[in-house]
């Protein structure tokens, strides 16, 4: 990652925008997309070393993608993204965790989602289960549980253990999920 100035503070910034924290662990960083405008705070743990595993054979090598991530998107202290796996064909094997833009992660949270959708707002201590679809604008209630392969819909609001749809995403409350504001206020100073 290269930094557009050398700032001894807590986050390097990338050329695209991204604030990364020094006390960040971000394994993989060639298998991690990036999309820009994306905070991501210390202690997060994000697993790009996860990755497809190819049979050996005429299958085109590109360089593998294990999280590919929005713009405007907040990882907040001690959360953990990690690609979701399972055994396919006798060999167990990573996919790539999709994350879209202005998501937002709780502290504490661990995310082993397929997909993320646009404007999702995860809350602390939550389990995003193996391969879970989350669609866009749906907020998941602080300590949810999502099992595996769930899908969760647009305008949702996710909550429990088992988590399960608990109520609708007012109109009202889709420009709140706008992570813009939030990332101007980080590392400013």
């Amino acid at each position: 990652m290269t930094s557009k100035k050398s700032a001894k503070g807590e986050y390097i910034e990338t050329d695209t925008g991204n604030k990364v924290s020094r006390r960040s662990q971000i394994i993989g960083t060639t298998n991690i997309i990036l999309g820009g405008k994306t905070v991501i705070q210390a202690e997060v743990i994000i697993r790009g070393d996860l990755l497809r595993t190819y049979p050996t054979g005429g299958e085109k090598q590109t360089t593998p993608v294990a999280v590919a991530i929005g713009r405007y998107c907040f990882f907040s202290r001690g959360c953990e993204l990690r690609p979701p796996g399972k055994v396919y064909k006798g060999m167990f094997s990573y996919y790539p965790l999709k994350i879209a833009d202005h998501v937002f992660v709780g502290p504490s949270s661990v995310v082993e989602a397929a997909l993320v959708g646009s404007h999702v707002s995860i809350g602390a201590n939550c389990t995003i289960g193996k391969f879970a679809i989350i669609k866009d604008y749906v907020k998941i209630l602080d300590g949810t549980v999502l099992p595996p392969n769930i899908v969760i819909p647009s305008f949702s609001i996710v909550a429990g253990r088992p988590g399960r749809v608990v109520g609708e995403v007012a109109e009202g409350e889709v420009e709140s999920m706008d992570m813009r504001e939030i990332y101007r206020s980080i590392g400013n100073g």
